[in-house]
């Protein structure tokens, strides 16, 4: 059975930093790209960054490139989102996903349904 389960959100002043996991069971995890997404009250749900499977590349959201830092333990089978600077937009819930395993690389951020398997999200509030 697929888990994805997302850690570490809560309530942090602007400019601050948050770091969130992501545990995953249930399928090959070293061969599977994963991402996260996040969606805000009365917006789309959108792509902020990806970690491909083997090959290290990661790809990030123009909104969060060089803020944001996406890493992968595969051995835990976690990925991580280091979240810098935040921001009151960067207020959302985040969402944790798995594209198909043995996939060469990540889907497009720009298209959710790229991605098979979803965690139950997690709130993140940028707020002073």
């Amino acid at each position: 059975q697929v888990q994805l389960v997302e850690s570490g959100g809560g309530l942090v002043q602007p400019g601050n930093s948050l770091r969130l996991s992501c545990e995953a069971s249930g399928f090959p995890f070293d061969y599977t790209p994963i991402a996260w997404f996040r969606q805000a009250p009365g917006k789309e749900r959108e792509g902020v960054s990806c970690s491909a499977s083997r090959d290290g590349t990661t790809y990030y959201a123009d909104s969060v490139m060089g803020r944001f830092t996406i890493s992968r333990d595969n051995a835990k089978t976690t990925v991580y989102l280091q979240m810098n600077s935040l921001k009151p937009e960067d207020t959302a819930v985040y969402y944790c996903a798995a594209g198909a395993p043995y996939g060469s690389s990540c889907p497009s951020l720009s298209n959710m349904w790229g991605y098979d398997y979803w965690g139950q999200g997690i709130q993140v509030t940028v707020s002073s």
